[in-house]
């Protein structure tokens, strides 16, 4: 009596007790197909959930197990329901069922019988079946991809880890079997932490190492039950569920309000942020790396003769009293560190005392704040934008109409040169080369101003659709400011001044980032 070695396998854990191509179905199969044979099932291996077209063999334990026993004897025959159960992988599993029959194992199939090694013909078909295999879960793969693309962008939930901040409901939606498809929606329990994950990223400077620490302070859990890494909550971060979107295989769904947690501002304002703090952006930088720092402008402050970055360090001074006893006091300092080192030639200050710095710095953003009440309404700022807007099309349009003129002009002056070459013309040769001139250099310098006033436009629209949101988040600096942590108070500074520069005799500049300068200096001396 022959002894089978029979292997079981289903690629996904959907299949596992199902009644298609699931492992019970098959090792009901093998065993009565076994009987008829008259053979005895020894061994029986069982892969649960393996893609035998994303998993090489050498990956998988069942396939080096039985290689083993092979190679012990322990089996005759290599008994499966059918031979795809072997792999899909057209460059390998021909080899791997040869590497059985090489060793004297019998390769059987209950569906497609013994697959023989003895002729080069049983080679090429051994090839072409999984050849055709590796086809067909290429074929499945595109489909399965190209319906989660499409039910992606239909704002349908496909499946895969669930986002914190979000659970899974019933909402009667049912799939193709007629079974309930779940939806996501916020979940109550994790809502707030998700939030404050953003403000205190936002607000306070926290990064992902610091937020994990907290998240896990509060009693959090990832989905398996672990505790949340930096990677995790970068992943929270990154993730565009937060303001709404599916996000799938490159396919991005319309805005789903009922999943929208943070606004697009929050978002976008998180991405500046990591994008700054990104090593490759060092000269670009214009905040702090971390909150822990005890300078105000960290990552923002520049000398302002040579414009490098100024660094924030401290300064030790050893005070002996009379008992012969010392006694160590720091003082905050910004350094030139290119001027400390003689890298460049400026001629700066090497060394700032930052109490003075970030004391000016603070009173300089206290007066705007002061000024908040001279401000005029959401409403007049966004119409004072939009009349900017259209005065900005009117003006384009005098240009087109001139341009339109000047063309046609030059047109008729051009054809006009034919005439003066046969003596036709009223015109000289020298009156038709100057008006020529002349007005292909109105038609370049309305061209110029053109493309100006349409990058002009798209700025303003821009900054028409930005001004209000500005605006609300500079009225709660406003009334906060002075309650807030000394960390929130470095990151309020950071978004509100663009730049710092400090020089000689502690000359300080504050460049107003040009969001909040175009509404502040309607009412404020900037």
């Amino acid at each position: 009596m022959k002894r089978v070695a029979a292997l079981y396998r289903v690629s996904t854990k959907k299949q596992v007790d199902l009644v298609k191509d699931d492992i019970p179905m098959q090792r009901i199969s093998c065993n009565e197909f076994a009987k008829q044979q008259g053979w005895d099932v020894v061994i029986e291996k069982e892969e649960k959930g393996v893609s035998g077209f994303k998993v090489s063999a050498s990956k998988r334990d069942a396939i080096q197990e039985l290689k083993d026993s092979a190679l012990k004897g322990e089996f005759d025959v290599l008994l499966v329901f059918m031979f795809d159960r072997l792999g899909r992988i057209e460059s390998e599993t021909p080899f791997i069922l040869e590497w059985f029959t090489n060793h004297g194992i019998e390769v059987w199939s209950v569906n497609e019988g013994e697959q023989r090694m003895e002729t080069h013909v049983d080679k090429l078909m051994n090839y072409i079946r999984f050849w055709q295999a590796s086809g067909e879960s290429e074929k499945t793969s595109i489909r399965v991809q190209t319906r989660h693309r499409q039910m992606t962008s239909e704002g349908i939930y496909t499946g895969g880890p669930v986002p914190f901040g979000y659970m899974l409901v019933d909402n009667g939606r049912l799939n193709k079997k007629g079974k309930p498809a779940l939806d996501l929606a916020i979940n109550p329990d994790e809502d707030l932490m998700h939030r404050d994950i953003f403000a205190k990223f936002i607000n306070e400077g926290y990064g992902t190492h610091q937020l994990a620490a907290y998240v896990n302070s509060c009693g959090f859990k990832t989905r398996h039950g672990r505790p949340f890494t930096s990677s995790g909550i970068s992943r929270i971060l990154h993730n565009e569920i937060s303001r709404g979107y599916l996000v799938r295989c490159g396919v991005r769904s319309e805005r789903k309000p009922e999943l929208q947690i943070i606004s697009d501002q929050e978002y976008e304002r998180v991405m500046e942020i990591m994008e700054q703090r990104n090593g490759k952006n060092e000269e670009k930088r214009t905040i702090a790396l971390s909150n822990r720092g005890k300078a105000l402008l960290s990552g923002n402050v520049f000398c302002a003769h040579c414009g490098c970055h100024l660094t924030g360090s401290r300064r030790a001074e050893v005070t002996k009293h009379v008992d012969g006893t010392e006694k160590r006091t720091y003082t905050g300092i910004y350094v030139c560190y290119h001027r400390s080192r003689r890298l460049n030639d400026c001629d700066g200050a090497t060394v700032y005392v930052s109490s003075r710095v970030d004391d000016t710095v603070l009173k300089v953003a206290r007066y705007l704040f002061a000024n908040i009440s001279g401000c005029p309404e959401e409403e007049k700022i966004k119409e004072a934008y939009q009349k900017s807007v259209e005065y900005n099309l009117k003006e384009q349009q005098k240009i087109k109409a001139q341009l339109a003129k000047d063309q046609k002009q030059l047109g008729v002056l051009q054809l006009e040169i034919a005439n003066c070459l046969t003596g036709d013309s009223v015109y000289s040769s020298e009156d038709l080369s100057v008006a020529i001139k002349t007005i292909k250099e109105r038609i370049a310098n309305n061209e110029a101003r053109l493309s100006e006033l349409e990058s002009e436009q798209a700025d303003k629209k821009k900054t028409s659709e930005s001004v209000v949101p500005a605006y609300r988040q500079f009225k709660t600096w406003a009334e906060e400011f002075d309650s807030v942590s000394f960390q929130a108070k470095k990151m309020i500074v950071n978004q509100l001044f663009s730049r710092i520069e400090v020089g000689k005799d502690y000359k300080i500049n504050c460049v107003l980032n040009m969001t909040y300068k175009q509404f502040c200096e309607e009412w404020v001396d900037v």
